[in-house]
């Protein structure tokens, strides 16, 4: 990453709110059930304590992590639809003919299967071009390439 803000896709903001809400409702939970043990007990007592005060460090780290990237997005705003870049949902076609639109994120979610980061192969090939460009990249398989066909919100339909 080079410092500056970097746009998001409106799919990865929706997804990153969609933790944030999650995370403060575990959040008041746990923080619940702290506040609910005025009496310290013996040693597992205090033990649960401690993982409990753990999980809020986590918790609360998570919470501070999203809400710093959905504020760097406001500020980078809206991803370039010009030139790839942090953000594009870009339409590519591979050697073999078969077309995938993905987008470029800059670390991996699980619950998005489209997504490639931008320290990938190909999201670093993709990087930088536009509509029309040939890039080239590793895989696991060898060498391979790829065709920029569209950048924008859904690339082009058919």
């Amino acid at each position: 990453m080079t410092g500056d803000p970097q746009p998001i896709s409106a799919a990865a903001r929706s997804a990153l709110e969609q933790e944030l809400a999650d995370l403060r409702d575990e959040r008041r939970l746990v923080a619940g059930t702290l506040r609910d043990r005025t009496d310290v007990g013996d040693q597992a007592d205090q033990a649960e304590q401690l993982q409990r005060a753990t999980q809020l460090e986590r918790l609360d780290r998570r919470i501070e992590a999203i809400t710093d990237r959905l504020r760097q997005a406001d500020v980078a705003g809206p991803a370039p639809t010009d030139v790839v870049g942090v953000g594009s949902t870009v339409t590519v076609r591979f050697p073999d003919g078969s077309v995938e639109t993905v987008q470029i994120g800059e670390i991996a979610e699980a619950m998005d299967q489209t997504l490639v980061t931008s320290g990938s192969p190909l999201g670093r090939a993709l990087l930088g071009h536009r509509p029309g460009d040939s890039v080239s990249f590793d895989t696991p398989d060898g060498p391979s390439s790829a065709v920029v066909v569209a950048i924008g919100e859904q690339g082009q339909d058919g």
